[in-house]
């Protein structure tokens, strides 16, 4: 089947390179292996067991080669692809920075701890930021100065997030915070935070949250790592007690921050969806190679599967792309990206623990490749609810892709004040 670029059409995209996507490519290749080397099936399970790794020295460690190589990539010119050059980014195109993506993965220049500041926290700031804000808060993040987490979830509202309780009371030029967060992705570690709170609890829930720039070193910001099933703390809990944050550090309007959340969330959603778990079909072959077993009728099937969804995910991020490509800020079609990469984690759990058989049960030095799949099995959840759950997505599809009635919600026009609570 013949297909046409997405630049030039808005029904058909080409997941092949054009020549000028081609010549970026080899740009991007070769400043990579002018500055490290190949990454190969070691150093990706070394890179995985680094993150994984909980003692303080070896994640300060970790944390600090992230800072290097990103400063690396703005002192080279190839931080920020997207970022226009005033803020210290490169000014180029979105597919360039999908290229560039994919060509940094193959090589050892990691910068992980910055997924949440760069995927993130950039692209919000440049829809709703000030130009003081975007002058103050982006160039920093891309030279590799400050990492920024997220602090959205809360125990009481998690799939409801329009439902946080966390109250930010105005006081003169200031705003006091008070609540708590949770799972809080490398908030132990970052130091500014994206945060929404109530500022007003007398209109529905939806119009009276704020968000705010918050700096994770201020008087009252608790920070308390979250040990998971994996044995790992990515995760963290934030308690917010009489937190004060500049009035100038709210990003867009006061009690406007629902919309400034949406923003981030499309973002994070596609960032999930395209980034997956570094884990690829050409992983799970060679696994099965190596053990022997791709005569095996059930795992040539588990694999043929994978091989499907993979591109499957492959043309549904070119698609997104495609809509990028176009002027048009990440949208709904985010959550098909989301929710087909989470059912693929979900599947490739299952696979990497099929493949392997009984040795599936075995964990650390003793496990193929030091249990990394296992490893992937359990972590699968962090991913799968990040970003928003599965159901949630299967919502904003049906509800905003499809066009299909909303459920009644009752609490989306009762003031907030009003809406009976737990507790």
């Amino acid at each position: 089947m013949t297909t046409t670029d997405a630049r030039t059409s808005g029904a058909r995209f080409s997941v092949e390179d054009s020549a000028e996507e081609a010549a970026f490519r080899a740009e991007a290749r070769a400043f990579f292996a002018s500055v490290s080397s190949r990454r190969t099936d070691a150093d990706e399970t070394g890179n995985y067991f680094a993150m994984a790794d909980n003692d303080p020295e070896t994640h300060a460690r970790h944390v600090a080669r992230n800072q290097e190589a990103q400063r690396a990539l703005y002192d080279a010119g190839w931080a920020g692809i997207t970022v226009p050059a005033e803020y210290g980014g490169r000014g180029g195109e979105r597919w360039q920075e999908r290229i560039f993506r994919q060509e940094q993965a193959r090589f050892t220049v990691d910068t992980g701890v910055f997924a949440v500041s760069l995927g993130m926290v950039v692209p919000t700031i440049l829809v709703h930021g000030t130009e003081e804000q975007k002058h103050r808060y982006i160039p920093p993040m891309l030279r590799g100065e400050e990492i920024w987490c997220q602090l959205f979830s809360e125990p009481g509202a998690g799939s409801d997030l329009a439902g946080l309780t966390t109250r930010a009371v105005r006081d003169g030029d200031e705003f006091v915070v008070n609540g708590q967060k949770v799972w809080n992705s490398g908030a132990h570690h970052a130091q500014w935070g994206a945060l929404i709170a109530r500022t007003n609890v007398d209109v529905p829930k939806h119009r009276g949250i704020t968000y705010f720039l918050v700096d994770m070193h201020s008087p009252g910001v608790d920070v308390r790592p979250l040990r998971q099933a994996t044995g790992v703390a990515h995760f963290n809990e934030v308690f917010l007690t009489d937190v004060r944050i500049p009035a100038a550090n709210v990003l867009g309007a006061v009690d406007g921050g629902w919309a400034v959340a949406q923003t981030m969330l499309m973002n994070e959603r596609n960032m999930i969806g395209s980034g997956g778990m570094g884990i690829g079909f050409g992983d799970y072959l060679r696994m099965a190679r190596e053990l022997g077993v791709t005569d095996d009728p059930a795992v040539r099937q588990g694999l043929a599967a994978c091989f499907v969804r993979t591109e499957i995910i492959k043309y549904l991020g070119a698609r997104a792309q495609a809509a990028i490509r176009s002027g048009k800020q990440p949208g709904p079609e985010t959550s098909v990206v989301k929710l087909n990469a989470s059912l693929h984690s979900a599947a490739n759990g299952d696979l990497g623990l099929q493949i392997q058989g009984a040795g599936g049960m075995l964990a650390g030095d003793d496990a193929f490749r030091r249990g990394m799949f296992q490893q992937m099995f359990v972590g699968q959840w962090g991913m799968r609810l990040g970003g928003g759950t599965e159901q949630i997505q299967r919502n904003v599809i049906g509800e905003r892709v499809l066009g299909l009635p909303g459920e009644p919600r009752p609490d989306k026009t009762l003031p907030f004040s009003e809406i009976p609570k737990n507790g």
